[in-house]
């Protein structure tokens, strides 16, 4: 019962995107068939069709998830806000390696390991998106204003 829940409403907020990627998302030009447009029209129906599959079809065992399991699913979600919220402000590298290294001892790795994992995360993520993939990430707007006031 809980995953007809769940998937009914993942079902509502990905319909809800789909007609957002349909309607609303509109670039000048069209300069990779991928691109800003095609993705998220792509992504809003290989989703729909896989929640639906959800939906009609859900898994007959009972989860049994334990109280300390919800509570450990709340906490993740808390820190993929944090995330999003300090990604601008701290820039990719910083907010990446906080989330990263925060995730990794929540999910039990001893401090060395979630340090060395973080640094990996934050830094290589960086040098694969931005280096190689020439993607836009974010320097960090507390870095920029104070580089800028050195000048």
């Amino acid at each position: 019962m809980a995953d007809r829940i769940f998937s009914g409403v993942l079902f509502l907020v990905t319909l809800a995107y789909a007609v957002i990627a349909f309607t609303s998302i509109k670039a000048p030009f069209q300069y990779d068939p991928l691109g800003p447009e095609t993705w998220p029209q792509l992504l809003s129906v290989v989703a729909l069709l896989c929640i639906a599959h959800v939906f009609w079809r859900p898994d007959v065992h009972d989860a049994g998830v334990p109280r300390m399991m919800w509570v450990r699913l709340g906490y993740m979600v808390l820190l993929m806000l944090a995330y999003a919220e300090l990604y601008e402000r701290l820039g990719f590298v910083v907010s990446t390696m906080l989330y990263a290294g925060t995730a990794s001892r929540m999910l039990g790795a001893k401090l060395v390991n979630a340090a060395i994992f973080a640094g990996v995360a934050g830094i290589g993520g960086y040098l694969l998106c931005s280096v190689i993939l020439d993607m836009n990430l974010p320097f960090g707007e507390w870095f920029e204003v104070l580089l800028s006031s050195g000048e």
